[in-house]
């Protein structure tokens, strides 16, 4: 006996056959070989607030969420989530029926594709995108369609008419994410009246991953598609915990949505992680509730941050796009002389001690992102400053 099935056919499900090992994978594995400053997966470098680290702790010696918690989410942080969209955005959701906590923001992807896909039908989602995207619309047994974000002066911005010509007969639903990771570009009032206006058109479902809600800078605004008329019964808003106070381990993410929508998803949710995050679920809660003077005090770090990479990036060389959200900047080589992503990030480790992400593993159109590579700025200001100081002496001597 060999080990080895006797079978020709491959052993990966087709539908995954295209997914390999993530490019984070990739990078940082990199990274550890060469010692180099990653700038490529987007995680934190330290823990968020420390009062919320406590009521973890505080929760796992009180024995709340030691076992299993119940398949929607603890009620408190339900509670917290619908008090939450209630005070940002005005959106008022019943904790019961109307919220879904999930682990992290990649389940609640999963779970909303798998319980609202069906073989055959078309998921208009924007390019580049979140890697995600793409397997779970292919675990639902979609198909994807992307509508490009495009360079335009200092940002990427979605054309419209584009996306009406995506949708089709077929489109059962758009994925939307704003603020939008990788390219940093944040949707505006007029682009998402449009988005709603096509969506209540044509009958389709939305789902908007709005994990960086709390990280919108200079004159960006962050606007729930679910405010605009029409889109309260057809929006499956996810958002997580994990962005928001930088504990990205804990893997707490949350939907809100009309009855139906959740019950659906909740469907699907239950037999992939069932519960997940018992006492981090309880922590959520109380982060949740801190005061406005957090999350601005959180924005502003970022912000800080944002503007010392991107002045590095752009000293060293490197074109620069305006972030207006997320933690991400995005970057074209071109000015470099290069032209090739994948290759510039698999020699920039050697080359300057800095592990950055090719943006075209986030493209169908591998072509149209080929120039162009992601940072990731949510480290500590003296590991920020050291990557952009080897990133200007490696590409300006």
């Amino acid at each position: 006996m060999t080990g080895m099935t006797s079978s020709a056919r491959p052993l990966l499900n087709r539908r995954l056959a295209e997914f390999g090992t993530t490019i984070f994978a990739e990078m940082s594995a990199l990274a550890l070989k060469t010692g180099s400053i990653n700038l490529g997966q987007g995680f934190p470098d330290t823990d968020g607030p420390e009062e919320v680290r406590e009521a973890a702790v505080r929760a796992l010696r009180d024995g709340r969420g030691n076992q299993y918690p119940p398949g929607p989410g603890v009620p408190e942080l339900r509670t917290a989530i619908a008090a939450h969209q209630e005070r940002r955005y005005g959106l008022s959701y019943d904790p019961d029926t109307e919220v879904l906590v999930t682990a992290g923001a990649t389940e609640a992807i999963a779970a909303a594709l798998l319980a609202l896909v069906e073989p055959g039908d078309e998921v208009v989602a924007f390019e580049p995108y979140y890697d995600s995207y793409a397997a779970c619309i292919a675990m639902a047994g979609g198909t994807r369609v992307p509508v490009t974000l495009r360079p335009h002066d200092d940002s990427f911005r979605l054309d419209l008419d584009e996306l009406r010509a995506a949708v089709t007969d077929r489109t059962r639903l758009l994925l939307i994410n704003t603020p939008h990771n990788p390219t940093g570009t944040v949707l505006t009032r007029e682009e998402l009246t449009a988005i709603a206006e096509l969506a209540v058109e044509r009958d389709l479902l939305v789902v908007t991953d709005e994990v960086y809600e709390h990280l919108v800078f200079d004159e960006a605004e962050h606007l729930p598609l679910a405010t605009f008329p029409g889109m309260r019964e057809r929006t499956v808003s996810i958002g997580s915990a994990g962005k928001t106070f930088s504990f990205t381990g804990w893997k707490v993410g949350w939907i809100t949505a009309a009855p139906g929508l959740v019950s659906a998803v909740r469907s699907a949710k239950q037999f992939l992680t069932y519960v997940s995050s018992g006492p981090f679920q309880y922590a959520v809660a109380e982060a949740l509730a801190l005061p406005d003077s957090y999350f601005s005090a959180f924005r502003e770090d970022m912000l800080a941050k944002r503007n010392l990479l991107a002045n590095g990036l752009a000293e060293a060389g490197f074109g620069v796009f305006r972030t207006a959200g997320t933690y991400f900047i995005t970057t074209d080589i071109g000015p470099l002389g290069e032209t090739d992503g994948f290759a510039f990030c698999r020699a920039l480790p050697e080359r300057a001690g800095v592990v950055a992400i090719p943006n075209a593993v986030f493209y169908d159109h591998r072509e149209a992102g080929a120039p162009f590579v992601r940072f990731a700025f949510c480290k500590r200001t003296e590991v920020l400053a050291d990557a952009a100081e080897r990133l200007r002496k490696a590409f300006t001597g």
